[in-house]
């Protein structure tokens, strides 16, 4: 399975989506919630209040599809990333644990001439590890199980396809696969290939990744999502 062809060229890609779409996802999170949980900043609320209203009203998946088409990104890896870089439910988590972070730190950081990256990076990040593991996970998992978005933007470059989308030509359209073997038995004396047992790799190597992930991180799920609820 690993040997070359679609299964293994679409792990490197999962990979690189994952990677990229994360720290992309991650760093607009970040800053957008961190602005929005300063009581002082510009323009606040207003633009609190559009962030929620995208999520009760969204513009649909053709003019999605028309954006990206018209902003050349069909059949482009970025096509995967950008349109769900943002997610309004992880940037209320962390501005609602951000907005909890001690005041008396801030201000000494302040007193000491430290500017706004600088709280940012040595005073509200280290104090907000939990919740930015746990939205970390939320990000990762969401682009390692990029699938519908490619059916939209790439259906037709194998080449460029990832994990779940190969899963999903090679377990639920019965597409044959490199390295199939044949069952031994068959109708009218012909040979048909026996896919399952390859089928059940793929499965297992699309979830071994994040199966192997979550237990580093389930300590924080408690602490970084509930705490940061409850305050908030």
């Amino acid at each position: 399975m690993l040997s070359g062809g679609p299964v293994r060229q679409s792990l490197l890609v999962t990979f690189g989506i994952t990677l990229v779409g994360t720290a992309v996802s991650m760093a607009v999170s970040v800053l957008c919630a961190y602005g929005l949980s300063r009581a002082r900043s510009f323009g606040h609320r207003f633009l609190l209040l559009i962030l929620v209203v995208t999520m009760f009203v969204s513009g649909g998946l053709i003019p999605t599809f028309l954006v990206v088409s018209e902003l050349g990104g069909y059949g482009r890896y970025w096509a995967l990333i950008l349109p769900s870089a943002v997610s309004v439910f992880n940037i209320l988590a962390l501005r609602s644990f951000y907005s909890t972070t001690a005041s008396e730190l801030i201000d000494a950081a302040r007193m000491y001439g430290a500017g706004e990256w600088r709280i940012l990076w040595s005073v509200v990040l280290p104090t907000s590890r939990a919740v930015n593991a746990v939205i970390t996970l939320f990000y990762a998992v969401g682009y390692w199980n990029t699938f519908f978005s490619v059916m939209l933007s790439m259906p037709t470059e194998s080449q460029k396809w990832p994990l779940q989308y190969v899963l999903y030509q090679y377990v639920n359209l019965g597409m044959n696969m490199p390295g199939q073997v044949n069952s031994g038995y068959g109708v009218d004396g012909h040979a048909q290939t026996a896919p399952l047992s390859l089928q059940m790799a793929v499965v297992v190597l699309t979830l071994l990744p994040i199966t192997l992930v979550f237990p580093f991180l389930q300590k924080h799920f408690a602490k970084g999502m509930l705490t940061g609820a409850i305050k908030g």
